[in-house]
């Protein structure tokens, strides 16, 4: 008989995830801080925590690395930075390398766009690819952080089994159209939505851009996060899962903090 092997998403809050694929375990954007947290986000732009994360679902000691899409407080705080093992891989953007190292986290590997990190145990391999985003328009991108999509798959004595698409907080462009075509079918995406606005302008994707994104990936299953934890979010979930239905997709998941849901691990040929 074939071990089973795990494949499947926990949600923390916000874009907290825990991830266990085969043999590994790892953890997107760690934000821990409790509801009514006051987070700065640059430039004087505050927001406050809305809803507690799922805390108890978080095993520190099981990870094997932390997938970091950009370094903004609500994806990496104070209380991440305090409680994750110094020692712990952070696969991030370059940019948010610097910062990390000076936090004295000492495996840090910045991934430019489409660059690659990997890890072996056995038989099995865990491929992260960095893949593009844009976390603002124009030249107001400039003043963000730099933003990391990731392309998570888990080959098995040789063979693809699971390619899983994290967007991270960009919003929707045409290049996001190479994901796909450069890594293959998505088996799943984790979508970031939620709409953030600072000022009026859009830093994240609405329930319109989202389900943009959807159409434009045709992913196997898609998991919603980061859409109502903060005060700048300003589009909730049920606008993503209207649109969605009115382009007659029905791969879309959504999942309540604390909860898990099965990955769509294809079956050995």
């Amino acid at each position: 008989m074939n071990p089973v092997i795990p494949a499947d998403m926990t949600f923390v809050g916000n874009a907290t995830t825990v991830l266990r694929l085969g043999d590994f375990t790892l953890l997107t954007d760690p934000n821990f801080v409790p509801a009514g947290t006051r987070l700065h986000l640059g430039y004087g732009a505050f927001t406050r925590r809305l809803v507690d994360p799922a805390l108890d679902v978080v095993d520190l000691a099981a990870l094997d690395a932390v997938l970091l899409s950009h370094l903004h407080a609500d994806h990496f705080d104070g209380a991440a930075r305090d409680r994750l093992p110094k020692e712990l891989p952070i696969v991030t953007t370059p940019q948010a390398t610097r910062k990390l190292r000076s936090w004295r986290f000492s495996e840090v590997h910045g991934l430019p766009t489409w660059g690659e990190h990997t890890w072996e145990r056995g038989g099995q391999r865990l491929r992260v690819t960095a893949a593009p985003g844009e976390h603002g328009p124009g030249v107001l991108n400039r003043l963000l952080p730099d933003v990391m999509g990731s392309v998570v798959e888990l080959d098995i004595n040789g063979e693809n089994r699971l390619r899983l698409y994290i967007t991270g907080d960009t919003l929707l462009r045409p290049v996001l159209a190479e994901v796909p075509r450069r890594c293959g079918p998505i088996d799943a995406m984790i979508i970031h939505l939620g709409g953030t606005r600072l000022l009026g302008v859009l830093l994240t994707m609405d329930g319109a851009q989202g389900a943009g994104l959807t159409e434009l990936i045709r992913p196997g299953l898609t998991l919603p996060v980061h859409y109502d934890d903060y005060t700048v979010m300003k589009s909730p979930l049920s606008d993503f899962v209207d649109r969605v239905r009115d382009l007659g997709v029905t791969t879309v998941q959504p999942v309540s903090r604390g909860d898990t849901v099965d990955l769509p691990l294809r079956a050995a040929r």
